[in-house]
C-alpha cells in the first residue's frame, strides 16, 4: 500500500466533518458573535492546522496501523502458546493508552478543574492500568471463546454499585475517560489487532469474537477511577 493510496478519500471526509462546523460559526459570527478580524485569522490558521492533522493522522492510520495491527495479530495467532497473547495485550493495551493525545488533555484538565486535588499522572496510570487489564481480558475472550456478554452486563452492574461508593468528584471523571480512552491508538492499533488474532485462531470469528475490544476498552477506565475515587474517599476518612 502506497503513503498516499486513498488520501483524496481522507481528505473529502474531514473537510465534510469540518465544513458544517465552520457554517455554525459563521452563521453566530454574523449574527450575534461579531468578534474582531484578528480573531477570525487566529480561527482559520486553526482550521487550518485541524484539516491538516486530522487528514495526515488518518491517513496514517489507514496506511500503517490498521495493516500493522492485524499483520501482528495474526502473527501472535501463531504460538503455540498462546496465553502469551494475555500479557502481550496487557502491555499493548498499556503502551497505547500512555500515548493517547486526548488521555493526556483529560489528565490535564482533571489536575486543572480539581485545582491538584487529582494527579494528572496518577489519572494517566490509572487509565493506562486499566486499559491494559480490559485488553489482557479481551485477549482471554478471544482465545478461550468466551462470549462477549459474560464480560459487559457484569461490568457495568459492578460500575453502577461503585458509583455509590467512590468519591463524588471521580465518578463525572470516570464516565467521560471511558470515551476519551477508546481514541484513535485504542481503535486503530488494538482492534486492528485483536482482529487479527481472531482471524489467525481456528474456529474464531473475526467478526463476532475480534470485536468488542473497545466496548472492554471504554468499560475498563470507568471502574479503575472509581476505585481510585474509592481509595481517595477511604484516604480522606482516615484523615479526619
Amino acid at each position: 500500500m502506497g503513503l498516499l493510496d486513498g488520501v483524496d478519500r481522507i481528505i473529502i471526509e474531514v473537510a465534510r466533518a469540518l465544513l458544517p462546523l465552520l457554517a455554525f460559526f459563521l452563521v453566530f459570527q454574523i449574527f450575534y458573535l461579531k468578534l474582531p478580524r484578528v480573531y477570525l485569522v487566529n480561527l482559520a490558521r486553526g482550521i487550518l492546522l485541524t484539516f491538516l492533522g486530522m487528514v495526515l493522522l488518518l491517513q496514517g492510520v489507514h496506511v500503517a496501523f490498521l495493516p500493522a495491527g492485524r499483520e501482528i495479530g495474526e502473527a501472535l495467532a501463531m504460538f503455540d502458546q498462546r496465553w502469551l497473547l494475555i500479557p502481550f495485550g496487557f502491555f499493548l493495551g498499556f503502551l497505547a493508552t500512555y500515548a493517547e493525545p486526548a488521555v493526556r488533555v483529560l489528565c490535564y484538565q482533571v489536575r486543572e478543574s480539581s485545582g491538584g486535588y487529582i494527579g494528572d499522572t496518577l489519572i494517566l496510570y490509572t487509565l493506562s492500568l486499566g486499559v491494559a487489564s480490559s485488553v489482557a481480558v479481551g485477549m482471554i475472550r478471544i482465545v478461550y471463546g468466551i462470549p462477549l456478554l459474560y464480560f459487559i452486563i457484569p461490568g457495568y452492574l459492578i460500575a453502577i454499585i461503585l458509583l455509590y461508593f467512590s468519591e463524588k468528584e471521580f465518578v463525572g471523571v470516570a464516565f467521560d475517560s471511558g470515551g476519551v480512552a477508546t481514541g484513535p491508538m485504542a481503535v486503530t492499533f488494538l482492534l486492528s489487532l485483536a482482529v487479527g488474532v481472531a482471524a489467525g485462531i481456528e474456529g474464531r470469528n473475526p467478526v463476532v469474537d475480534g470485536f468488542g475490544l473497545v466496548a472492554l476498552i471504554a468499560l475498563a477506565p470507568i471502574l479503575s477511577v472509581l476505585m481510585l475515587g474509592i481509595l481517595y474517599r477511604r484516604t480522606r476518612g482516615e484523615e479526619t
